[in-house]
C-alpha cells in the first residue's frame, strides 16, 4: 500500500514549506516539509519545493514502510494514510511502542483510531496544531 494524494496533502498541510532550517516542537533541525536534517546533511542555502519534495517523498517511503511492518491486521488507505502522517509526524519509535498499534493489531479498529488524539500534546500540554492534525488523521481513518 503507498500513501494516497490526499495523506500527502495532509503531511503538507501539516507541516508547511519552509525554505530555511527550523526547530520543530520537539527542538530537532527541520527543512522543507517537516524533514529531520541528520548527521551528515547540510543545506546552508536552503532548499526549493522541489528539493524539499524530493526530501518528504523519501520520509513518506520510509514511514510507508514501517506502517507495512508493524501493523499486522488488513487496513483502509484512510487508516494507512492516518498512520502514515502519524510515524512521518513522530517516528516509527513511537508508533511500535503504542497502544494504538496494539489496540489495531488486536482487531480493536475503533478504539485505535480514537487513540490518534492522545498524541495531540508537546510539552505536557495540549497543542492547537497537534489536534488538528490527530483530528484530520482521525478523519481519514474513518473515511470521512
Amino acid at each position: 500500500m503507498e500513501l494516497s494524494a490526499q495523506g500527502l496533502d495532509l503531511i503538507k498541510r501539516s507541516e508547511g514549506f519552509r525554505a530555511r532550517e527550523y526547530r520543530d516542537l520537539a527542538g530537532f533541525s527541520t527543512i522543507g516539509y517537516g524533514h529531520r536534517i541528520v548527521d551528515g546533511e547540510s543545506f546552508p542555502a536552503g532548499v526549493s519545493e522541489e528539493q524539499a519534495s524530493a526530501l518528504l517523498l523519501a520520509d513518506v517511503c520510509t514511514a510507508e514502510k514501517a506502517v507495512a511492518r508493524l501493523v499486522c491486521v488488513p487496513i483502509t488507505q484512510g487508516q494507512f494514510d492516518a498512520l502514515v502522517d502519524f510515524t512521518f509526524n513522530l517516528g516509527a519509535g513511537r508508533l511500535a511502542g503504542s497502544t494504538l498499534l496494539r489496540e489495531l493489531n488486536a482487531g480493536q479498529v475503533d478504539s485505535a483510531g480514537q487513540l490518534l488524539l492522545v498524541w495531540s500534546y508537546a510539552a505536557g500540554v495540549v497543542n492547537s496544531g497537534l489536534l488538528a492534525r490527530r483530528e484530520a488523521e482521525l478523519a481519514l481513518w474513518r473515511g470521512v
